[in-house]
């Protein structure tokens, strides 16, 4: 098991930042992948972006130049740093942490941290 604990999320005006984190705990198998998806009201989960533990990143196309996904393997933490914030970046922002065992899949989730852009 694993366990994601998010902070950072809140309210900003657009064109502000803001950075969130996301610290893992548990059985951490050294080589996985941490990320970022969101979901906004009406909508499906979307990809935001994620890194792996090689430090290899990509990013929906929406938010390249914007956001900045990084990772400290040390810490079992994954950051999201993101500025020039729009009022259609508002969603609940969910931390998401996978491995692969023997070809299958494991995935564990956040509990997710709402980000609001509004003036």
């Amino acid at each position: 098991q694993v366990q994601l604990v998010e902070s950072g999320g809140g309210l900003v005006q657009p064109g502000g930042s803001l950075r969130l984190s996301c610290a893992a705990s548990g059985s951490i198998f050294s080589i996985n992948t941490m990320g970022w998806y969101r979901q906004a009201p009406g909508k499906e989960r979307e990809l935001v972006a994620r890194i792996n533990s090689g430090g290899s990143a990509n990013y929906a196309d929406y938010v390249k130049d914007r956001f900045t996904i990084s990772r400290d393997n040390a810490k079992n933490t994954v950051y999201l740093q993101m500025s020039s914030l729009k009022p259609e970046d508002t969603a609940v922002y969910y931390c998401n942490w996978y491995t692969y065992i023997v070809s299958r899949r494991y995935d564990y989730w956040g509990q997710g941290t709402q980000v609001t852009v509004s003036s």
